[in-house]
Protein backbone atom coordinates (compact mmCIF):
# COMPACT_ATOMS: atom_id res chain seq x y z
CA UNK A 1 0.00 0.00 0.00
CA UNK A 2 1.48 3.67 -1.10
CA UNK A 3 2.46 5.81 1.95
CA UNK A 4 -0.16 8.32 1.08
CA UNK A 5 -2.82 5.72 1.26
CA UNK A 6 -1.90 4.50 4.63
CA UNK A 7 -1.73 8.22 5.87
CA UNK A 8 -5.26 8.81 4.60
CA UNK A 9 -6.52 5.73 6.25
CA UNK A 10 -4.53 6.67 9.76
CA UNK A 11 -6.03 9.83 9.59
CA UNK A 12 -9.67 8.64 9.33
CA UNK A 13 -9.15 6.05 11.39
CA UNK A 14 -8.76 8.79 14.12
CA UNK A 15 -11.87 10.27 13.77
CA UNK A 16 -14.02 7.38 12.57
CA UNK A 17 -12.59 3.99 13.83
CA UNK A 18 -14.75 1.93 15.97
CA UNK A 19 -11.99 -0.29 17.49
CA UNK A 20 -12.37 0.66 21.84
CA UNK A 21 -8.32 0.91 22.28
CA UNK A 22 -8.46 4.09 19.70
CA UNK A 23 -12.23 5.72 20.45
CA UNK A 24 -10.62 5.81 24.58
CA UNK A 25 -7.42 7.28 22.57
CA UNK A 26 -8.89 9.67 21.07
CA UNK A 27 -11.15 10.77 24.16
CA UNK A 28 -8.27 10.70 26.10
CA UNK A 29 -6.33 13.14 23.94
CA UNK A 30 -9.08 15.29 23.36
CA UNK A 31 -11.02 15.45 26.71
CA UNK A 32 -9.20 13.94 29.64
CA UNK A 33 -5.61 15.12 29.09
CA UNK A 34 -6.09 18.52 28.15
CA UNK A 35 -5.86 21.42 30.91
CA UNK A 36 -6.88 24.29 29.05
CA UNK A 37 -9.40 24.44 26.10
CA UNK A 38 -10.61 26.68 23.50
CA UNK A 39 -13.50 29.16 24.22
CA UNK A 40 -15.83 31.19 21.79
CA UNK A 41 -18.44 33.74 22.62
CA UNK A 42 -20.74 34.11 19.87
CA UNK A 43 -23.17 37.43 18.58
CA UNK A 44 -25.54 38.29 16.54
CA UNK A 45 -25.86 41.98 16.20
CA UNK A 46 -29.19 42.61 16.67
CA UNK A 47 -30.09 39.49 18.30
CA UNK A 48 -30.52 39.64 22.03
CA UNK A 49 -28.84 36.05 22.72
CA UNK A 50 -25.38 35.48 23.24
CA UNK A 51 -24.32 32.32 22.58
CA UNK A 52 -20.61 30.42 24.31
CA UNK A 53 -18.82 27.42 23.74
CA UNK A 54 -15.96 25.75 25.34
CA UNK A 55 -13.77 22.67 25.86
CA UNK A 56 -13.27 20.03 23.01
CA UNK A 57 -12.70 21.03 19.80
CA UNK A 58 -15.31 19.09 17.56
CA UNK A 59 -17.48 21.55 19.56
CA UNK A 60 -16.49 24.30 16.87
CA UNK A 61 -17.44 22.59 14.01
CA UNK A 62 -20.81 20.92 15.43
CA UNK A 63 -22.03 22.32 18.75
CA UNK A 64 -21.66 26.32 18.41
CA UNK A 65 -22.96 26.19 14.46
CA UNK A 66 -25.67 24.15 15.41
CA UNK A 67 -26.78 26.53 18.17
CA UNK A 68 -25.82 29.67 16.34
CA UNK A 69 -28.08 28.05 12.85
CA UNK A 70 -31.30 27.69 15.49
CA UNK A 71 -30.43 31.43 17.16
CA UNK A 72 -31.24 31.94 13.23
CA UNK A 73 -30.68 35.14 11.46
CA UNK A 74 -27.25 35.89 8.56
CA UNK A 75 -24.85 33.69 9.69
CA UNK A 76 -22.18 36.02 7.96
CA UNK A 77 -23.00 38.53 10.48
CA UNK A 78 -22.15 36.20 13.78
CA UNK A 79 -19.04 37.62 15.19
CA UNK A 80 -17.26 35.16 17.26
CA UNK A 81 -14.63 36.42 20.25
CA UNK A 82 -11.82 33.76 20.31
CA UNK A 83 -10.15 32.94 23.76
CA UNK A 84 -9.12 29.92 26.09
CA UNK A 85 -10.03 28.72 29.49
CA UNK A 86 -8.28 26.21 31.83
CA UNK A 87 -10.51 23.03 32.75
CA UNK A 88 -10.24 24.01 36.51
CA UNK A 89 -12.46 27.00 35.94
CA UNK A 90 -14.96 25.25 34.29
CA UNK A 91 -14.77 23.04 37.22
CA UNK A 92 -15.36 25.74 39.81
CA UNK A 93 -17.64 27.66 37.52
CA UNK A 94 -15.53 30.72 37.26
CA UNK A 95 -13.95 32.76 34.24
CA UNK A 96 -16.62 31.36 31.85
CA UNK A 97 -17.32 33.29 28.74
CA UNK A 98 -19.74 36.25 29.22
CA UNK A 99 -22.32 34.95 27.45
CA UNK A 100 -26.34 33.74 28.02
CA UNK A 101 -26.51 30.01 26.80
CA UNK A 102 -23.19 28.13 27.76
CA UNK A 103 -22.28 24.54 26.43
CA UNK A 104 -19.13 22.85 26.77
CA UNK A 105 -17.58 19.67 24.90
CA UNK A 106 -15.85 17.30 27.74
CA UNK A 107 -15.92 13.61 28.27
CA UNK A 108 -18.30 11.40 29.96
CA UNK A 109 -15.33 10.87 32.67
CA UNK A 110 -15.05 15.03 33.56
CA UNK A 111 -18.72 15.75 33.03
CA UNK A 112 -19.66 15.06 37.07
CA UNK A 113 -17.53 17.65 37.89
CA UNK A 114 -19.12 20.34 36.38
CA UNK A 115 -21.62 23.04 38.31
CA UNK A 116 -24.92 20.74 38.51
CA UNK A 117 -27.49 24.00 38.57
CA UNK A 118 -29.52 25.47 35.47
CA UNK A 119 -27.21 23.07 33.65
CA UNK A 120 -28.21 19.84 31.40
CA UNK A 121 -25.96 16.68 30.76
CA UNK A 122 -26.37 15.62 27.62
CA UNK A 123 -24.82 13.12 24.71
CA UNK A 124 -22.51 15.25 22.40
CA UNK A 125 -23.98 13.11 19.35
CA UNK A 126 -26.40 11.37 18.06
CA UNK A 127 -26.44 8.22 15.38
CA UNK A 128 -29.84 7.22 13.96
CA UNK A 129 -29.31 3.99 12.67
CA UNK A 130 -32.21 1.68 11.22
CA UNK A 131 -32.42 -1.78 12.18
CA UNK A 132 -32.49 -3.68 8.49
CA UNK A 133 -34.91 -6.93 8.29
CA UNK A 134 -35.10 -9.29 5.02
CA UNK A 135 -38.41 -8.95 4.46
CA UNK A 136 -38.73 -5.72 1.71
CA UNK A 137 -42.45 -4.91 2.94
CA UNK A 138 -41.79 -4.89 6.70
CA UNK A 139 -39.27 -2.25 5.99
CA UNK A 140 -41.66 -0.65 3.81
CA UNK A 141 -44.38 -0.77 6.75
CA UNK A 142 -41.79 1.17 8.67
CA UNK A 143 -41.41 3.76 7.15
CA UNK A 144 -43.76 7.12 7.31
CA UNK A 145 -46.80 5.95 5.83
CA UNK A 146 -46.51 10.27 3.75
CA UNK A 147 -42.60 9.79 3.21
CA UNK A 148 -43.45 6.51 1.45
CA UNK A 149 -46.26 7.16 -0.30
CA UNK A 150 -44.66 10.42 -1.74
CA UNK A 151 -41.14 9.15 -3.35
CA UNK A 152 -43.48 6.28 -4.63
CA UNK A 153 -45.18 9.03 -6.23
CA UNK A 154 -42.09 10.90 -7.24
CA UNK A 155 -40.51 7.91 -8.67
CA UNK A 156 -43.41 7.05 -11.43
CA UNK A 157 -44.14 10.36 -12.12
CA UNK A 158 -40.09 11.76 -13.02
CA UNK A 159 -39.68 8.01 -13.98
CA UNK A 160 -36.47 7.71 -11.56
CA UNK A 161 -34.38 4.96 -10.89
CA UNK A 162 -31.62 3.77 -8.84
CA UNK A 163 -28.20 3.10 -10.11
CA UNK A 164 -24.57 1.72 -7.86
CA UNK A 165 -21.14 2.56 -9.09
CA UNK A 166 -17.70 1.77 -7.34
CA UNK A 167 -16.19 3.90 -10.16
CA UNK A 168 -13.91 6.88 -9.25
CA UNK A 169 -14.86 8.75 -13.01
CA UNK A 170 -18.64 8.45 -11.21
CA UNK A 171 -17.24 9.15 -7.26
CA UNK A 172 -15.65 12.45 -9.10
CA UNK A 173 -18.78 13.49 -10.73
CA UNK A 174 -20.46 12.74 -7.80
CA UNK A 175 -17.88 14.61 -5.15
CA UNK A 176 -17.79 17.77 -7.63
CA UNK A 177 -21.04 17.65 -9.17
CA UNK A 178 -23.26 17.00 -6.70
CA UNK A 179 -21.79 16.79 -2.67
CA UNK A 180 -19.81 20.11 -2.81
CA UNK A 181 -22.38 22.01 -4.54
CA UNK A 182 -24.63 20.36 -1.96
CA UNK A 183 -22.80 21.51 0.66
CA UNK A 184 -21.90 25.79 -0.46
CA UNK A 185 -25.57 26.03 -0.88
CA UNK A 186 -26.70 24.64 2.76
CA UNK A 187 -24.05 25.52 4.62
CA UNK A 188 -22.37 28.49 2.73
CA UNK A 189 -19.10 29.34 4.84
CA UNK A 190 -19.34 26.75 7.54
CA UNK A 191 -19.48 24.22 5.05
CA UNK A 192 -17.44 21.33 6.41
CA UNK A 193 -16.95 17.94 4.80
CA UNK A 194 -14.20 14.88 4.02
CA UNK A 195 -11.68 16.06 1.42
CA UNK A 196 -11.80 14.25 -1.73
CA UNK A 197 -8.68 12.34 -1.67
CA UNK A 198 -10.09 10.33 2.29
CA UNK A 199 -13.21 10.35 0.78
CA UNK A 200 -12.22 8.19 -2.22
CA UNK A 201 -9.73 6.17 -0.86
CA UNK A 202 -11.60 5.36 2.56
CA UNK A 203 -15.10 5.56 1.64
CA UNK A 204 -15.49 4.33 -1.96
CA UNK A 205 -12.87 1.86 -1.75
CA UNK A 206 -15.16 0.66 1.03
CA UNK A 207 -18.46 1.35 0.45
CA UNK A 208 -20.79 1.92 -3.01
CA UNK A 209 -22.21 4.82 -4.13
CA UNK A 210 -26.12 5.13 -4.59
CA UNK A 211 -27.34 7.06 -7.71
CA UNK A 212 -30.60 8.53 -8.40
CA UNK A 213 -31.13 9.00 -12.16
CA UNK A 214 -33.86 10.89 -13.81
CA UNK A 215 -33.42 10.69 -17.79
CA UNK A 216 -29.65 11.03 -19.01
CA UNK A 217 -28.27 12.48 -15.79
CA UNK A 218 -28.03 11.42 -11.54
CA UNK A 219 -29.84 14.31 -10.14
CA UNK A 220 -28.79 13.16 -6.30
CA UNK A 221 -26.54 10.97 -5.05
CA UNK A 222 -24.77 8.88 -1.47
CA UNK A 223 -21.67 7.74 -0.44
CA UNK A 224 -21.96 4.94 2.50
CA UNK A 225 -19.40 2.60 3.68
CA UNK A 226 -19.30 -0.45 5.01
CA UNK A 227 -18.07 -1.64 8.45
CA UNK A 228 -17.14 -2.83 10.11
CA UNK A 229 -18.44 -6.19 8.71
CA UNK A 230 -20.19 -6.25 5.62
CA UNK A 231 -23.66 -5.89 7.58
CA UNK A 232 -23.46 -2.41 8.63
CA UNK A 233 -23.95 0.57 5.58
CA UNK A 234 -23.19 3.98 7.53
CA UNK A 235 -24.15 7.27 4.96
CA UNK A 236 -21.02 9.45 4.66
CA UNK A 237 -22.25 11.74 2.15
CA UNK A 238 -25.05 13.31 0.22
CA UNK A 239 -26.00 16.03 -2.12
CA UNK A 240 -28.19 17.06 -5.15
CA UNK A 241 -26.85 18.03 -8.64
CA UNK A 242 -25.30 21.10 -8.38
CA UNK A 243 -27.36 21.67 -4.88
CA UNK A 244 -30.37 23.18 -7.05
CA UNK A 245 -33.30 23.79 -5.30
CA UNK A 246 -35.19 22.32 -7.94
CA UNK A 247 -34.17 18.56 -6.94
CA UNK A 248 -34.59 19.06 -3.21
CA UNK A 249 -38.17 20.20 -4.47
CA UNK A 250 -38.75 17.57 -6.13
CA UNK A 251 -38.32 15.68 -3.13
CA UNK A 252 -34.62 13.50 -5.18
CA UNK A 253 -32.35 13.69 -1.81
CA UNK A 254 -35.52 12.62 0.06
CA UNK A 255 -36.53 9.87 -2.07
CA UNK A 256 -33.20 8.16 -1.89
CA UNK A 257 -33.39 7.10 1.78
CA UNK A 258 -36.19 4.47 0.98
CA UNK A 259 -34.47 3.59 -2.06
CA UNK A 260 -31.44 3.53 0.43
CA UNK A 261 -33.22 1.34 2.96
CA UNK A 262 -34.63 -1.56 0.72
CA UNK A 263 -30.94 -1.84 -1.58
CA UNK A 264 -29.92 -2.33 1.79
CA UNK A 265 -32.07 -5.00 2.91
CA UNK A 266 -31.58 -6.61 -0.40
CA UNK A 267 -27.66 -6.67 0.15
CA UNK A 268 -27.45 -8.46 3.04
CA UNK A 269 -27.47 -5.31 5.49
CA UNK A 270 -28.49 -5.58 8.77
CA UNK A 271 -28.06 -2.06 10.43
CA UNK A 272 -28.66 0.79 8.13
CA UNK A 273 -26.67 4.45 10.06
CA UNK A 274 -27.97 6.99 9.08
CA UNK A 275 -25.33 8.81 10.35
CA UNK A 276 -25.55 11.11 13.37
CA UNK A 277 -26.65 14.76 14.99
CA UNK A 278 -26.66 16.56 17.51
CA UNK A 279 -29.03 15.92 20.71
CA UNK A 280 -31.95 18.47 19.94
CA UNK A 281 -35.79 17.50 18.51
CA UNK A 282 -35.86 20.60 16.95
CA UNK A 283 -32.80 18.90 14.14
CA UNK A 284 -33.92 18.78 10.79
CA UNK A 285 -31.88 16.01 10.35
CA UNK A 286 -33.30 14.25 13.54
CA UNK A 287 -36.72 15.58 12.32
CA UNK A 288 -36.27 14.03 8.85
CA UNK A 289 -34.23 10.59 9.66
CA UNK A 290 -37.06 9.42 12.23
CA UNK A 291 -39.65 8.97 9.38
CA UNK A 292 -37.29 6.07 8.90
CA UNK A 293 -38.19 4.89 11.98
CA UNK A 294 -34.31 4.48 13.39
CA UNK A 295 -32.89 3.23 16.86
CA UNK A 296 -31.37 6.33 18.68
CA UNK A 297 -28.01 5.39 19.53
CA UNK A 298 -24.57 6.63 21.12
CA UNK A 299 -21.95 6.56 18.65
CA UNK A 300 -19.36 3.92 18.44
CA UNK A 301 -16.68 5.90 17.77
CA UNK A 302 -15.05 8.56 19.98
CA UNK A 303 -18.10 10.61 20.60
CA UNK A 304 -19.84 7.95 22.98
CA UNK A 305 -17.56 8.84 25.96
CA UNK A 306 -18.01 12.43 25.12
CA UNK A 307 -20.80 14.62 26.81
CA UNK A 308 -22.38 18.01 26.61
CA UNK A 309 -23.18 20.22 29.39
CA UNK A 310 -25.33 22.78 28.58
CA UNK A 311 -25.73 25.73 31.21
CA UNK A 312 -27.59 28.22 31.42
CA UNK A 313 -25.75 31.44 32.67
CA UNK A 314 -28.43 34.78 32.35
CA UNK A 315 -31.89 33.68 32.33
CA UNK A 316 -33.62 36.46 29.95
CA UNK A 317 -36.36 36.18 27.54
CA UNK A 318 -34.07 35.34 24.74
CA UNK A 319 -32.63 32.38 26.51
CA UNK A 320 -36.30 31.00 27.55
CA UNK A 321 -37.30 31.31 24.11
CA UNK A 322 -34.25 29.58 22.75
CA UNK A 323 -35.21 26.09 25.06
CA UNK A 324 -38.51 26.17 24.24
CA UNK A 325 -37.68 26.05 20.55
CA UNK A 326 -35.13 23.53 21.06
CA UNK A 327 -36.47 20.21 22.80
CA UNK A 328 -33.72 17.77 23.80
CA UNK A 329 -32.91 13.75 23.91
CA UNK A 330 -31.64 12.39 26.99
CA UNK A 331 -30.94 8.81 27.82
CA UNK A 332 -32.89 7.24 30.31
CA UNK A 333 -30.70 6.84 33.80
CA UNK A 334 -32.42 4.21 34.70
CA UNK A 335 -32.31 1.86 30.85
CA UNK A 336 -29.36 2.57 28.86
CA UNK A 337 -30.83 2.54 25.64
CA UNK A 338 -33.75 4.17 26.12
CA UNK A 339 -34.22 7.66 25.67
CA UNK A 340 -36.72 10.18 26.54
CA UNK A 341 -37.33 13.99 25.09
CA UNK A 342 -37.46 16.97 27.25
CA UNK A 343 -39.44 19.65 26.59
CA UNK A 344 -39.26 23.35 28.06
CA UNK A 345 -41.87 25.48 29.37
CA UNK A 346 -43.08 28.56 31.41
CA UNK A 347 -46.28 30.45 31.84
CA UNK A 348 -45.99 32.45 28.73
CA UNK A 349 -44.26 29.33 26.55
CA UNK A 350 -46.14 26.60 26.23
CA UNK A 351 -44.10 23.13 25.39
CA UNK A 352 -43.03 23.07 21.64
CA UNK A 353 -45.02 19.15 21.24
CA UNK A 354 -45.70 20.65 17.63
CA UNK A 355 -42.02 19.24 17.56
CA UNK A 356 -42.55 15.11 17.13
CA UNK A 357 -40.40 13.03 18.97
CA UNK A 358 -41.17 9.41 18.36
CA UNK A 359 -38.63 6.55 17.73
CA UNK A 360 -38.92 2.97 18.62
CA UNK A 361 -36.27 3.72 21.89
CA UNK A 362 -37.62 6.84 22.22
CA UNK A 363 -40.38 5.80 24.81
CA UNK A 364 -40.73 9.27 26.79
CA UNK A 365 -41.49 12.88 26.74
CA UNK A 366 -40.93 14.80 30.04
CA UNK A 367 -41.43 18.47 30.61
CA UNK A 368 -39.43 20.60 32.64
CA UNK A 369 -40.61 24.20 33.92
CA UNK A 370 -37.96 26.66 33.49
CA UNK A 371 -39.28 28.60 36.53
CA UNK A 372 -38.48 25.63 38.64
CA UNK A 373 -34.82 24.93 36.33
CA UNK A 374 -34.07 28.51 36.54
CA UNK A 375 -34.89 29.21 40.00
CA UNK A 376 -32.01 29.76 41.27
CA UNK A 377 -31.84 33.17 39.18
CA UNK A 378 -33.14 36.03 39.32
CA UNK A 379 -35.01 36.72 36.30
CA UNK A 380 -33.95 40.35 34.16
CA UNK A 381 -34.94 41.24 30.59
CA UNK A 382 -31.12 42.44 31.11
CA UNK A 383 -27.73 41.21 31.25
CA UNK A 384 -25.89 39.92 34.18
CA UNK A 385 -23.75 37.22 35.24
CA UNK A 386 -24.74 33.89 37.05
CA UNK A 387 -22.14 32.22 38.93
CA UNK A 388 -22.38 28.87 38.59
CA UNK A 389 -21.96 27.06 41.98
CA UNK A 390 -20.97 23.22 42.93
Amino acid sequence: MHRDQVMLRARYAWTNSEHPGLTRLRRWWDGDLPGRFPQVVSELPGHPLVLGYAGIGDGLRHVLPFLEGRRSGDADAVRRRHSTLRWAQLERGEGLPDCDLLAVGTTAGRAPRLPRDRSLLLPFRLHLVVPIVADAEEMRRRISRKERQRSERQFRTRGWTVETSTSVADFDHFYDAIHLPTMSRRHGTATRSMDRDMARECLLRQGVLLFLREGDRYVAGMLCRYGPGADTLTLRLAGVLDGAEEHYAHGALSALYPALIDWAGRHGVRRLDLSGCEPFVSKGIFQFKRKFHPLVELPRTHFRDKRLWLSVRRDTPAVRDFLVANPVLAEDPAAPGRWHALYFHDAERPARRTLPWQCPNVTDTRDIDLDAFLGSARRTSTSHELRGSR
